[in-house]
């Protein structure tokens, strides 16, 4: 056998569809096996593998045993000459392997390779070639001097930045998410350290491989697709932990003692001042946005309130200030968890959230306000606005804070104009999983894949140029059938000095699958898209938890004659309110194809038909459809 492609997969399932798709197409005419290794993913990534791709070998892990260890499981079974560690985030032309083995075979000093990769919006990635972590590197790479010159010999050595990115070179460093390999080298070298987690390995096996005499290629003939930061969260603390502890194992190991020390306390040094960082930045991405809100609040009730004072009474401190402080202090508590319950601190957000939010928050204020004394209520006028102000506001702080980073708001589908490339039954297919996520089809604009090729069958970036100068496009979706991957990437590549996302829609799945960068994931468009999975319904869904069980708990004894289990409830009531189980879930409690949420004391459709069907079913409705309403009347249901 030629080659063994090896993925190892980590809850990205829509990816890993397409990108094995990519792979059938690339093994043509080779005589090849795909082994997937999952480590214990719950988003249904092993039922789709079973059912659209029978023929893949699968070695389902029960737990998470990170990426050397599930690579060398796969690599243990693999019966090619050659071995490519794949990313399940990637997108491979048809061309790349039969190129890659050519290399290979022309090469028998080459101990592995790998290959030019862009990203979900066509830019080239560094990390296609990469350096040994020297101590000079690390520091450069750590303080940002490799930033701030990336084409320097001296400071960007990490991703060796004085070489051509478009000639092939002999590198130090094959990435993980592209790793090419000789059988007869890894028979030598030996597999993966498995004291590697994640990160790390592939530096420490491809310094293997030249100490034992091969050599390392960058081959840029072949290009693929890396999403990057789909299986990984590369700005959490626990990302700079792990990586620095991986640079430190690889200075135990390959780094004399001379060099260790200094290279390690280079890497210790970095990990205080990185994680430190990555903290308050995690912290400051937190509360930035509430604690502007909050200041928006103050300066308001500190503008408003003497000027409604001067207007109505002719007089400043006419209303008592003790009383006033506390009852402004509860209004500000309430807006601030409403702004938080409709999903103003999401990221991204709805432009409508803070809106709804602080509306929302008013109503409840005024209702609190119409049940008060009469000596706490002073003025409805000042709520009002205090309201108008807090919306302006909060407009405004988004607004300028979108201005400078990226992925404040989602995109809005009704400023959305999509170009779709495609044949005809892609369209329709690819139309009806746009509709299920609330974008119309006027919004698209369609073009035939032979609109694309001139009369030489070359690329023709033109009418795609025009139509985003044009028509505003702001959005590109390829279909698959009839454009090869290699023209996809491509098209990316020169479309990329444009601000456009691309997506791509396998003819054969469910999902239209994008990324923008590495800083963010981007938008999935599929037709399973479960309302449970946002984090409003979950919010909004706890809440329900806590109010019902708290309004149980305490109106027990009065309404304990008309339930049905008055002491099953009382007990349910104490467990969901402590967060061990909700109050209406799902009937088959083990599905992976479903938003993750706690056991349920009264299953959705209870009352329905209990085949393992109908319930599968249900659950699947409960997931798309989910609203407070539904668990509402489900729970009157199974209470009384």
């Amino acid at each position: 056998m030629k080659l063994s492609v090896i993925v190892v997969n980590y809850n990205v399932r829509h990816f890993l569809e397409q990108c094995l798709a990519s792979v059938y197409q690339a093994l043509e005419g080779i005589d090849g096996e795909i082994i997937v290794v999952d480590n214990a993913s719950i988003d249904g990534s092993v039922e789709m593998l079973k059912n659209k791709f029978p023929n893949i070998k699968v070695i389902a892990n029960i737990n998470n045993v990170g990426f050397s260890k599930a690579n060398n499981q796969a690599i243990k079974e693999a019966k090619g000459e050659y071995i490519l560690l794949l990313n399940p985030d990637t997108l491979v032309q048809e061309n790349t392997f039969r190129e890659c083995i050519a290399f290979m075979d022309q090469h028998p000093d080459a101990g592995g390779l790998t290959v030019k990769m862009i990203d979900g919006k066509g830019k080239y990635l560094p990390e296609s070639k990469r350096g040994f972590p020297s101590p000079w590197t690390a520091f450069c790479k750590i303080f940002g001097l490799t930033s701030l010159f990336p084409k320097s010999k001296t400071f960007a050595s990490y991703y060796l930045g004085h070489l051509d990115k478009n000639s092939t070179h002999e590198i130090e460093i094959l990435p993980g998410a592209f790793m090419f390999l000789r059988k007869t080298a890894l028979d030598k070298v030996g597999l993966l350290d498995e004291d590697f987690f994640m990160y790390g390995e592939d530096i420490d096996l491809s310094y293997r491989i030249i100490q034992a005499g091969f050599k390392n290629y960058y081959y840029p003939a072949c290009q693929i697709i890396h999403y990057k930061g789909e299986s990984t969260k590369k700005g959490s603390l626990n990302y700079v932990l792990v990586f620095y502890k991986a640079m430190i194992i690889f200075a135990q190991k390959h780094i004399g003692k001379k060099s260790r020390k200094y290279f390690t306390s280079i890497i210790k040094f970095a990990v205080i001042v990185r994680a430190t960082v990555s903290a308050l930045k995690r912290l400051l991405v937190k509360i930035w946005l509430p604690l502007v809100d909050l200041l928006i609040l103050i300066l308001g009730a500190i503008t408003i309130i003497p000027a409604w004072e001067q207007y109505r009474h002719g007089n400043v401190n006419v209303y008592p200030q003790d009383i006033l402080h506390w009852l402004i202090g509860l209004y500000f508590t309430i807006w601030i968890f409403s702004l938080w319950l409709y999903g103003a601190y999401d990221k991204p957000q709805a432009r409508k959230s803070a809106g709804k939010g602080i509306l929302v928050g008013s109503l409840v204020i005024l209702l609190i306000y119409s049940i008060l004394p009469g000596h706490y209520r002073f003025s409805r006028a000042i709520i009002i606005l205090l309201t108008l102000w807090t919306i302006a506001g909060a407009y405004l702080s988004r607004y300028l804070l979108s201005l400078f980073q990226e992925g404040i708001f989602k995109p809005n589908k009704k400023n959305k104009n999509i170009a779709f490339v495609g044949t005809d039954k892609e369209l329709e297919k690819s139309a009806a999983i746009l509709r299920n996520v609330g974008i119309s089809e006027n919004k698209v604009i369609r073009f035939y894949p032979n609109e694309i090729f001139d009369q030489n069958k070359q690329i023709s970036t033109s009418i795609l140029e025009d139509s985003i100068l044009y028509n505003n496009v702001t959005e590109i979706i390829f279909g698959t059938q009839q454009i090869p991957m290699a023209s996809i990437i491509l098209l990316m590549i020169s479309l990329s000095k444009h601000d456009v996302e691309f997506k791509i829609a396998l003819h054969s799945g469910d999902s239209i699958v994008g990324s923008n960068s590495i800083q963010t994931t981007g938008e999935l468009y599929t037709l399973d898209y479960m309302t449970l999975s946002s984090p409003m319904a979950r919010r909004l869904k706890r809440l329900f938890d806590i109010i019902a069980s708290l309004f149980l708990i305490l109106f027990w004894i009065i309404i304990a004659p008309f339930l049905k289990k008055p002491f099953h409830v009382l007990s349910s009531a104490i467990k969901v309110l402590f967060y061990r189980k909700t109050w209406i879930g799902y009937n088959n409690s083990q599905s992976k194809l479903l938003p993750n949420i706690k056991p349920a004391v009264y299953s959705y459709g209870k009352h329905s038909s209990s085949s393992s069907e109908n319930c599968n079913l249900l659950d699947s409705q409960y997931a798309k459809n989910y609203s407070i309403k539904i668990d509402l009347k489900e729970l009157i249901k199974n209470l009384f």
